[in-house]
């Protein structure tokens, strides 16, 4: 089992489909990963094509399990009372992810990923690049840890 932190880096979306009837929607993200879940800052006033450009870590286990490896990101508008769903978008990363653990690392980059609702209609776009980095395994040297050995006080 590998263990490694994916960078999620979370630039815009385009042409989003409003929610609100009256003014701009205050559009934010959930990036979900498994059972870890970070939310970006809410784009206020920015309506349909919101600009975020901020980066998320998650770390992540591979292989895991099977047909889990997927980052869900899912566009909600925040609103006084209850936040509405505007759409999500799916990316499969498990081909990234064995293409880290082999090389140390993989890259995909900012790419537009379709949005769409529950109903998988489509409502924008959204411009995201991830990348992962396999942890560097500590390799234990004997000589490196103090002991017993080194201390004046054992008996020969």
């Amino acid at each position: 089992m590998a263990i490694g932190f994916m960078k999620v880096q979370l630039v815009k979306a385009k042409g989003l489909r409003g929610t609100d009837i009256f003014g701009k929607m205050d559009p934010y993200v959930l990036i979900q990963y498994k059972n870890q879940e970070k939310r970006s800052t809410v784009a206020n006033g920015q309506g349909k094509n919101p600009v975020w450009n901020e980066k998320f870590i998650f770390k992540v286990e591979y292989p895991g399990s099977i047909n889990q490896h997927k980052l869900i990101l899912k566009i909600m508008d925040k609103d006084l009372y209850t936040d509405d769903f505007v759409g999500e978008a799916i990316i499969h990363v498990g081909d990234l992810l064995a293409q880290g653990v082999e090389n140390g690392g993989a890259e995909l980059p900012t790419l537009k990923y379709r949005v769409v609702r529950a109903n998988k209609s489509y409502c924008g776009e959204i411009d995201i690049g991830v990348t992962f980095t396999r942890k560097v395994e500590d390799k234990f040297v004997e000589g490196d840890i103090g002991g017993w050995k080194e201390s004046d006080h054992y008996l020969l």
